[in-house]
């Protein structure tokens, strides 16, 4: 038998309040499948003003326009290949159809890291295994200056360019030689001292 000074004594209620509502941002899935990505409607090499965005869909939008209508050069510097913007059908059917339209065409792509994009299936590194002689993949070497930015050239007048890698925002110049040139020196710089990331080499073997 228990005695009354041993029977549980209930605790008296907890009163909580909340301390207010919380927004939690989490990645955009990753769409692949889906509806197909809609160009941004200026043409490359024509469009003289600067457009600015910040959300993922207006990048993008001139994302896609520029791969849509570059002749014979494409140059994408990132720090993980961005699965919300280039992990799509669209974009791998642009590039697809860029690089057959003439044997001379390049993609070049330099990356800082690639685990995430191999990991994931990245749509670009997966066809280039289809068309490894005109769309090469590097790693950036991590002994060369990095730059917390993100672009996309195309041909010798378009760029897309997020000055802050970890953010949307950013501009794109549908007619701008100068600009375009000087970022293409420094990708070419880069380029020149890139490295073979072997996780890559086995993923196309």
């Amino acid at each position: 038998m228990v005695d009354d000074e041993e029977q549980a004594v209930e605790l008296p209620a907890i009163e909580f309040e909340s301390p207010g509502s919380f927004s939690v941002h989490n990645p955009e899935p990753v769409a692949v499948l889906g509806e197909p990505h809609e160009p941004a409607p200026f043409i490359l090499g024509q469009h003289l003003s600067l457009e600015r965005f910040s959300k993922p869909d207006q990048a993008r939008a001139h994302a896609l326009a520029l791969m849509q209508q570059a002749r014979r050069s494409l140059c994408i510097y990132s720090q993980d290949l961005e699965p919300w913007l280039y992990h799509h059908n669209s974009v791998q059917q642009a590039c697809s159809v860029f690089l057959l339209a003439n044997p001379k065409n390049r993609l070049r792509i330099l990356v800082k890291d690639l685990g995430h994009a191999i990991k994931d299936g990245s749509r670009l590194i997966s066809l280039s295994r289809r068309l490894s002689s005109n769309l090469l993949i590097r790693k950036l070497n991590p002994d060369y200056p990095i730059e917390d930015t993100a672009y996309l050239l195309a041909d010798d007048r378009g760029i897309l360019l997020r000055p802050e890698a970890g953010q949307f925002a950013g501009y794109a110049s549908y007619q701008d030689a100068g600009r375009v040139r000087l970022r293409q020196a420094q990708f070419n710089q880069a380029w020149e001292t890139s490295i073979t990331d072997p996780d890559l080499r086995s993923f196309l073997l």
